[in-house]
């Protein structure tokens, strides 16, 4: 097992090495990055240089995901797309030819990387180098040509021009919620370091004393100033952020939005009361004191664009000859729009990065997480490329100040087509009434639960504690055995280390809990043989959270709704006036007929083989096209049914 975590390590640190920025965006993670196939059995020519079916075989390994099918539609996916990738990958070694790296400069980058992964012990580096195939001479060579690579993406990064106004000042307009300040609030603190003194104050403060004289009499911090949170300034404290409190403390202030008083909240040892007079919600800056982020932020897409351009470039000029019939892949084109191609391998890149698929492939067989993914993931996805291939075209034609990637552009078109969305007061209302249970807070109290094997004794001991004293101790002198529970909340019964349902009703529903000492006694219940009682401490009643309070909130909420609806929409619209043609539906169709024309060969003929080919597992369906940038992943509904 160890050794197979060094040679993981090494195959995904040098796909990890491979580019910098956006540049390792385009190129997924999908496993090692090896030399120039000067050894092992030829698969591909990539303008005339070699990949080693070795090299593919690593690609693949390296990546659980890939990893993960050997046969049918999700193998023959996953194939595409360790093809793409090894295409990928050399011709942007072939672009940074040029650019010359020291041998010490890999010597350290290698260092590096013994040290953060433990492997410093030459032994240990050694059988890792091993395991993978490698020595080290060779693997030092590699990383000069990746970190080769690296400084050929920012060269090209460099080559973008610089934000102009005209643009800071576009991505400013559509993004407000990244140029906002943070919410502060007026208010004042109590600090002590006794909670029973804490619950006291609490109980006088909700009485009506005046909480900044019982600050100034009692509180640990800010007592000459009546615990204000900021200093005095025209009689009044001064706004303060979040980070002045303590985590905890802050966010329990921070969620009276509408002001009010805090419950007691322990931090660090010490118990905190807080009174909110004010709070103020985060507002937009003004243009020029956001100025220098919208920049930073533009100038960042545009040299994404600079390299998402290159590396397309790259890819469309790429000659791909297939040496190793196991490893012939079809890549066909899956969408059209605005005179661009689209690869079916980006649609592949995208489902092998999408978590819920990764998940997904834990869950089920391949089979049916093919058919899954080919009837709800990949039209998604296809649409989505679809919109950002057509953006570049939309942001010309309308002579928008956008930048960017295709993805950034078709991002900032929905933002743009959604711009002066606004948000009613009717809509608030609407939305707090259909989702009130989201401002609920259930009741809670803390529960330690006494059982008797007899109905006399436990009514005998609700009647006669009166709270004094231990209550293990006086439950085991009435024949009562003591189990605590800790918090609890209605509605969670049955659960482990939850209470009983007739116990819950009695704590949370009964109106006749019996005060003693600190807490209350529910009354005697009959669980199964049992006869339990209830002592109840720290017992809050359920409470919702006035329209008023969260307001603000729900305002966000549902603008963010309201603009991504319009602004999709928008899109959408922009998009269909370009006639896109989507070829998915073909695509998954021919892949079907094709491994199922395949499938005879799977004999135990075929296997053996397939196994004499060093193809293996994704390897073993022949397919007919060489491939072009992208990445792929997934199997076909009408193949999964079938088998």
């Amino acid at each position: 097992m160890k050794r197979k975590r060094f040679v993981n390590v090494l195959l995904g640190v040098l796909a990890l090495l491979l580019v910098v920025g956006m540049a390792y965006q385009f190129t997924p993670n999908v496993g090692a990055l090896f030399g120039r196939g000067q050894k092992g059995t030829p698969a591909l020519k990539v303008n005339g240089q070699t990949v080693t079916v070795e090299e593919l075989e690593a690609l693949r390994r390296a990546n659980p995901v890939l990893a993960s099918a050997d046969s049918g539609v999700l193998a023959d996916d996953f194939k595409t797309l360790v093809v793409a990738q090894a295409a990928r990958q050399e011709v942007l070694k072939q672009a940074a030819r040029d650019i010359e790296v020291s041998r010490a400069d890999a010597n350290a980058e290698v260092q590096k990387i013994r040290e953060a992964n433990n492997l410093t012990d030459n032994k240990a580096w050694t059988d890792a180098l091993q395991a993978a195939g490698l020595t080290d001479a060779e693997f030092r060579q590699q990383m000069r040509e990746q970190l080769a690579v690296n400084r050929k993406v920012e060269e090209i990064q460099k080559s973008a021009q610089p934000a102009t106004d005209a643009e800071a000042r576009l991505y400013y307009e559509l993004h407000p919620e990244s140029f906002q300040t943070d919410p502060r609030i007026v208010g004042r603190q109590i600090v002590v370091n006794d909670k029973a003194k804490a619950e006291r104050l609490l109980r006088q403060i909700r009485e009506g004393a005046d909480f900044a004289q019982l600050a100034s009499q009692n509180s640990l911090e800010f007592k000459d100033r009546g615990g204000a949170l900021g200093p005095i300034e025209n009689g009044s404290p001064r706004p303060v952020a979040q980070v002045a409190l303590p985590a905890e403390v802050g966010t329990a202030a921070f969620a009276l939005t509408g002001g009010g008083v805090t419950d007691v909240v322990e931090s660090g040892g010490k118990f905190y009361i807080v009174k909110v007079e004010r709070y103020l919600p985060p507002v937009t800056k003004p243009f020029d004191q956001a100025k220098a982020d919208a920049v930073t932020a533009v100038n960042e897409q545009k040299k994404n664009a600079a390299v998402e351009r290159w590396l397309t470039e790259l890819e469309r000029g790429a000659k791909i000859e297939v040496l190793d019939p196991n490893w012939k892949t079809e890549n066909p084109t899956v969408a059209s729009v605005a005179g661009q191609n689209i690869p079916y391998s980006e649609v592949v890149a995208q489902v092998v990065g999408n978590q819920n698929f990764a998940g997904l492939l834990g869950q089920v067989p391949p089979e049916q997480a093919g058919q899954l993914v080919n009837s709800i993931l990949k039209p998604q996805i296809v649409e989505g490329l679809i919109q950002g291939y057509a953006a570049p075209k939309i942001v010309q034609d309308k002579k928008l100040a956008l930048t960017g990637t295709r993805q950034e552009l078709a991002a900032g078109l929905a933002a743009y087509g959604a711009r002066n969305v606004q948000v009613t007061d009717a809509e608030i209302r609407q939305y707090y009434a259909n989702n009130r249970q989201q401002f609920e807070t259930p009741a809670q109290a803390t529960v330690t639960e006494i059982s008797f094997p007899d109905q006399n004794k436990a009514l005998a001991f609700r009647q006669s504690w009166n709270g004094q004293g231990s209550l293990a101790t006086a439950a085991a002198k009435a024949g009562g055995t003591v189990s605590e529970r800790g918090e609890v909340s209605p509605g969670t019964a049955g659960t482990p280390g939850t209470l009983d349902a007739a116990l819950e009703a009695a704590v949370f529903t009964a109106k006749d809990l019996r005060p003693v000492g600190e807490g209350r006694l529910s009354d005697v219940v009959k669980v199964g043989n049992r006869y339990l009682v209830a002592y109840v401490t720290d017992l809050k009643p359920a409470a919702v959270q006035p329209l008023a309070q969260v307001r603000d909130q729900i305002r966000e909420t549902v603008l963010a709704e309201k603009r991504n609806e319009v602004g999709q929409a928008y899109l959408a619209k922009e998009v269909a006036a370009l006639k896109p043609v989507n070829n998915l539906q073909k695509v998954l169709a021919a892949q079907e007929k094709r491994l199922a024309a395949a499938a005879p060969q799977s004999s135990a003929e075929g296997k053996q083989d397939a196994g004499a080919s060093s193809g293996k597992g994704a390897a073993s369906t022949d397919n007919s096209a060489a491939t072009k940038g992208g990445t792929p992943e997934t199997g076909s509904a009408q193949d999964a049914a079938k088998r």
